[in-house]
C-alpha cells in the first residue's frame, strides 16, 4: 500500500486518467491518498480521442494497446507522468516524453510469475499432444494412445532471452528435470545447472522445447525464420510468449505441417484484434499440435494486482517525492526529505550551463539552497532543489526562466 505523502498542488485538482481496464487496486491506492478525480475507461482511445482528453491530465495509466504518439505527448501540456501497466513502454513515444519532461514508468517483473508457468504448462500440454486428443474428444473421437506423447522430465529447455521472465522459466523447467540451455545477447548469470548455449545456432539444434523472451528489436524481428526454423531438432516445440514480430508465422505453419516442428504454443502476434470479440486470423489456425491464446501472458488476478500495485505506487512517488526510479525518460533519483524547506523539480535540457544559471539566479536574490540534488542523461536534466519555505514562490518563478528549462514543479 502506499505510504500517505504531501504535495503542494491542491490533491482536489490533480486529474488522473486511467485507460484499457487498468487494475482497480490502482484506482483505490489514489482514492485513499485523497485524488478525487480519478477516471477509468475500459478500452484503449484513438490517437484523436487521446489528443482531447488529455489536456487536462496530469497522470496517465495505460496498458499496452494505447499508442501514445509525439502529437499525443505535445498536446499533453499538464501531464506530469505516465504508466504503464504491463512490462514493456514500446507504446510510448519515449523520445518525445524526454523531451516535455514527462517520467514514464512500467512493471518490468510484476507478471514474470504468470507468465513463467504458462509456458511450462504449454509445454506439458504440447509434448503430449493434448491439444490434438482435446479436439479429438470433442468430436467424439476417442484417441488414447502414448504415440509420440512424452514427459518433460529428462527433455533440453532452450530458452532464447534469459532476462527476468527467461530465467524465472529456468528455475521451474528445472524443478520438473529438465535440462536447460540459454542464448542472450548479453552475458547472464545461469540460475541453477543452467548452461550457456553460446549460440543461437546450438541451442535450437539440442533443445526439445525452445522458448523466446526476446524484446521486440530490429534485430529480433523474424528471428526464428525459415532459414532458423531448420536449425531446430527435428519434432521440437517452439513457444512464443514474447512479442508478435519476433517469429515468421507463415515459415513456422509450414515447418509445422511438414512434420518438422512437433508443435507451437504463440500468444503474441504481429496483428492483433482491437478488443474482446473482434474478428482475428493467423497462419497458425488450423495446425496439429498448436496452442494459441489471445496476448494472455500476464493475464492472472495476482499479476494484474501486483502491476496496479508497482505502477502506482512508482507514480505516487513521483507526484509526492520527485522520486524517478523505474523510469525510462527522466534520470533515476530517489532523495530524503528536508526539514524546513520547500521542495522544487526543475527539468531542463542536458546543456551546459544550467545548473551554473540555477544557482547564480536564486544566489542574486539570497535564496538559501538546502539541499540540491542534479542526475543527467543524454538529453535532459533533472534537478531536485530544496530551498528556503520563505522565498519557494520566487525561486520557482526564477527557476522558471532558466533558458533550457523544459518543466517547473513545485512539489512541496
Amino acid at each position: 500500500m502506499i505510504k500517505e505523502g504531501k504535495t503542494s498542488y491542491p490533491k482536489e485538482k490533480i486529474r488522473i486518467l486511467f485507460l484499457e481496464n487498468i487494475s482497480d487496486v490502482a484506482v483505490k491506492n489514489f482514492r485513499h491518498q485523497g485524488y478525487v478525480q480519478v477516471d477509468k475507461i475500459s478500452k484503449a482511445l484513438t490517437e484523436e480521442q487521446l489528443i482531447e482528453e488529455i489536456k487536462n491530465v496530469h497522470i496517465l495509466g495505460i496498458r499496452s494497446k494505447t499508442q501514445v504518439t509525439k502529437n499525443i505527448l505535445n498536446a499533453a501540456k499538464k501531464l506530469q507522468a505516465i504508466g504503464c501497466f504491463c512490462i514493456g513502454v514500446n507504446q510510448v513515444d519515449l523520445r518525445a516524453a524526454t523531451q516535455n519532461g514527462v517520467v514514464v514508468f512500467n512493471a518490468p517483473y510484476s507478471n514474470t510469475r504468470s507468465v513463467a508457468e504458462l509456458v511450462i504448462g504449454a509445454s506439458i500440454m504440447l509434448i503430449r499432444r493434448i491439444p490434438d486428443k482435446n479436439k479429438a474428444a470433442h468430436e467424439g473421437i476417442w484417441m488414447k494412445e502414448a504415440k509420440g506423447s512424452y514427459e518433460l522430465r529428462g527433455k533440453t529447455l532452450g530458452i532464447i532471452g534469459y532476462g527476468n521472465i527467461g530465467s524465472q522459466v529456468s528455475v521451474l523447467a528445472e524443478g520438473l528435470g529438465m535440462k536447460v540451455l540459454f542464448y542472450d545477447v548479453e552475458t547472464k548469470l545461469p540460475l541453477g545447472n543452467a548452461e550457456d548455449a553460446k549460440s543461437l545456432k546450438k541451442l535450437l539444434g539440442l533443445a526439445d522445447v525452445v522458448t523466446l523472451h526476446v524484446p521486440e528489436t530490429v534485430q529480433t524481428k523474424n528471428l526464428i525464420n525459415k532459414t532458423n526454423l531448420h536449425h531446430f531438432k527435428k519434432g521440437a516445440i517452439l513457444i512464443n510468449y514474447a512479442r508478435g514480430e519476433v517469429v515468421d508465422l507463415v515459415a513456422l505453419r509450414k515447418a509445422i505441417l511438414e512434420g518438422f516442428i512437433g508443435g507451437a504454443a504463440v500468444d503474441v502476434f504481429p496483428w492483433e484484434p482491437e478488443k474482446n470479440g473482434d474478428r482475428f486470423q493467423t497462419p497458425l489456425q488450423d495446425c496439429p499440435n498448436v496452442i494459441l491464446t489471445p496476448h494472455i501472458g500476464g493475464s492472472t488476478e495476482e499479476a494484474q494486482q501486483n502491476i496496479g500495485e508497482d505502477v502506482s505506487v512508482k507514480l505516487f512517488n513521483y507526484l509526492e517525492k520527485g522520486i524517478t526510479f523505474g523510469s525510462h525518460t527522466v534520470p533515476a533519483l530517489a532523495l530524503p526529505p528536508q526539514e524546513g524547506s520547500h521542495r522544487i523539480l526543475h527539468i531542463h535540457n542536458n546543456v551546459p550551463g544550467v545548473l551554473s544559471e540555477i544557482n547564480t539566479r536564486l544566489s542574486r536574490y539570497n535564496i538559501n539552497i538546502l539541499a540540491q540534488y542534479l542526475k543527467t542523461n543524454e538529453e535532459i536534466g533533472y534537478v531536485v532543489l530544496d530551498v528556503d519555505k520563505k522565498l519557494s514562490s520566487q525561486a520557482l518563478h526564477l527557476l522558471k526562466e532558466v533558458k533550457a528549462t523544459i518543466k517547473v514543479r513545485m512539489l512541496y
